[in-house]
Order: C-alpha cells, then structure tokens, then sequence
C-alpha cells in the first residue's frame, strides 16, 4: 500500500512539473543565486539526500554556487557518530567542516572531504572544533565564511564558541581568521543575508541568552554593530534567514521541529503557528523531526535543508550508541499557504538547481 501511495504522489510531483515545460524558465537564485544562470532539469531528490561516509554525521547544511567547478556545494557540521568508546558529547566536538558535491543540481551529493580551515592556537588551531558556518560571495568574488569555533574537544557544553569570519577564493582553503566582537562570548550558527540597501546583516544564536536570536549590522562584512536582540520568544538555534514571496522569512531550530518568522522589514518578527517537521515523515531517515536548516531560494520556489537524527525513534530513542548519533540530510520544497509556509516533506521532492556562471 505504502508503495502505491508513494508512486501516486511521485506522478503527481512529475505532472506538476511537466505542466510548467520540460525546460522551465530559470529560477531566480535569490538567497544566493543570480538573475541570469542556466537552465536545468528537476529530479526527484534522493532520500536521505546525503550521509557522510566517513563519519556519518552530517548535520547543519549549508548550500553554495562553487563557479569553478560549476557545481552546487554543501557545507555541513560533520560528528563522529560511528567512533567508538567517545564519551559525554566528545562526538560532536573534533571534526571539520564536510563538504559534498551535486552532479545533478542538488538531486543527489557526493562526498569531496573537509575544509582547510586554519586557525590560530588561541581558538584550538588544527585541534578546533568546527561548527554550523554560513558562506556568503561579495561582490569582488570573494568567499566569506562564519564558523562557530570551540578551543578543542570537550565532553560537556560548558566551553567558549565563538564567531570567526574566514575567507576564501575556492571554497576548499579558508584563511586569514579573525574573531568577531558580537554579544556575548558564547555565539553559535551565522545566517546572513543582504539587505536591500546593500547593508548585510548577520542573525545568530546569543546562548548567554536564552539561546536568544540576535542580530547585527556590517556594511563591508568586516566590522559588525547592533548586536540587538531579534526574537525570544523561545530559545531556539541554527536561525536562517531569506526573502520569498514578498516577505522575510526566519526558520529556527527549537528541537520540537522548526519554528517560522514572518516579517516585513527583517525587524519586526511575527511567529507562525505550529512548527515544520514537527510531525515525523515516513521516508528514509526522515522518520523523527527535523533540526537546523538552510533555505536556498531558487526564483518561485524555496528549498528546505534539514538533517534528522533517525535512529532517536522508538524503544531505544534515548539511548547513546552509532545509530542513535548519526544523522542523514534532508530536502524538501517550500510552499506557501496564505500567509505561512509548509513543508511537506512524505512528498518527492523535484529539484534543480540553477548554474549560476
């Protein structure tokens, strides 16, 4: 039955496709795309999308154009789900940034390995912990990347985060860390996004707080002021930032699914009610809810990226061994109904992400 259901739904998807033409009018990349990129087909992305094979601990995706290879990149938090004998919270501490690749304008990934990030040995240095980075072009083709950086691996919470801006030319070595003055001394998971006077501002995770999201201006991505508080109305992590339909939309990581701002002016936030991916899907690993996302803005139609933890279900949901640790990637489109939007994430979800040259 479930089968018929699936196949059902999987025509539905293709129909709705094929009713907008074989080669649909380029979509307009606006989270971090552009106007003028090429034309692509839509596939039926592959459930769960990505796993890391070394590790499999894929977690906090985020999604770039890499124009040198001519290939949509995935950065994630990477945890070291299947290493035996590692107490406490060691497991998600001492990696670096993943990264995969798409062939197929992000309908299926295919691991590339780690980032070169350097740091220096005030923030741990080639023993840092990586976390949760956002990447960003400017205007002069260079790459700028927002890391969440521990000193080192810990077993408990207890330790310094801090924001470090690093840049790059390709995408693979990142240099030149600087640690950025924000609120607090303990800040996690950048999200930014240019505003429409130029400006860029950066939304973040104040754990001194709350876990309150926090925002702050820069209008050259060096120097950052503001530092005020945008929503708490529950803590909440991983905030990603985007503009859609007319609107600003705030997706936030509350670990009861994911909550959704809606505003008009990226100031004043208005919460939707209910969370996405609250209500476990039915796919593979995509059975529990679904935690800290990216949104890849694709002209009309707005991408989902989440990961799950799919071993945290039934009888052994609590306990704390590989299959509980690791964690899958996930994708679905966005729609909106009325005011607020939807995930629904038991549908194929067909997609095709613009090149970007």
């Amino acid at each position: 039955m479930k089968k018929h259901l699936f196949s059902a739904a999987l025509a539905l998807a293709l129909a709705a496709c094929a009713g907008t033409g074989a080669d649909q009018t380029a979509r307009h990349g606006a989270h971090r795309g552009h106007p003028d990129a090429a034309r692509v087909a839509d596939h039926v992305a592959a459930k769960p999308l990505y796993r890391d094979p070394v590790a499999d601990g894929a977690a906090d995706p985020v999604l770039v154009y890499n124009r040198a290879r001519r290939r949509w990149w995935m950065m994630y938090t990477n945890r070291r789900a299947k290493v035996p004998g590692l107490s406490g919270v060691t497991w998600v501490h001492g990696t670096h940034i993943g990264i995969a690749e798409s062939p197929d304008n992000g309908a299926s990934w295919q691991y590339v390995g780690t980032a070169d990030v350097a740091l220096p040995p005030e923030l741990g240095g080639a023993d840092a912990t990586e976390w949760a980075p956002d990447v960003v072009r400017a205007d002069d083709g260079t790459y700028h990347m927002f890391l969440t950086v521990v000193p080192g691996v810990f077993e408990d919470w207890n330790h310094p985060r801090r924001m470090v801006h690093l840049t790059s030319t390709d995408l693979r070595h990142w240099r030149d860390a600087r640690v950025l003055t924000l609120a607090s001394d303990r800040v996690i998971d950048a999200s930014l996004a240019r505003l429409p006077d130029g400006r860029w501002r950066m939304w973040y995770n104040n754990e001194r707080d709350h876990k309150s999201i926090y925002y702050a201006d820069s209008a050259d991505l060096e120097h950052w002021s503001g530092h005020l508080r945008a929503v708490a109305d529950q803590g909440g992590e991983g905030p990603k930032v985007f503009q859609w339909h007319g609107a600003w939309w705030m997706i936030t990581d509350v670990w009861h699914g994911l909550a959704v701002y809606r505003s008009s002016d990226a100031l004043h936030w208005t919460r939707q009610p209910g969370n996405l991916l609250e209500v476990p899907g039915h796919g593979a690993d995509d059975q529990v809810m679904g935690g800290h996302p990216d949104v890849v803005v694709d002209g009309e139609r707005a991408y989902l990226f989440y990961f799950t933890h799919p071993g945290r279900r039934g009888p052994d949901a609590k306990a704390d061994g590989p299959e509980q640790r690791r964690s899958s990637i996930q994708v679905v489109e966005l729609r909106q109904d009325g005011q607020w939007l939807v995930a629904e994430r038991d549908l194929p979800t067909m997609i095709g992400l613009r090149n970007i040259d």
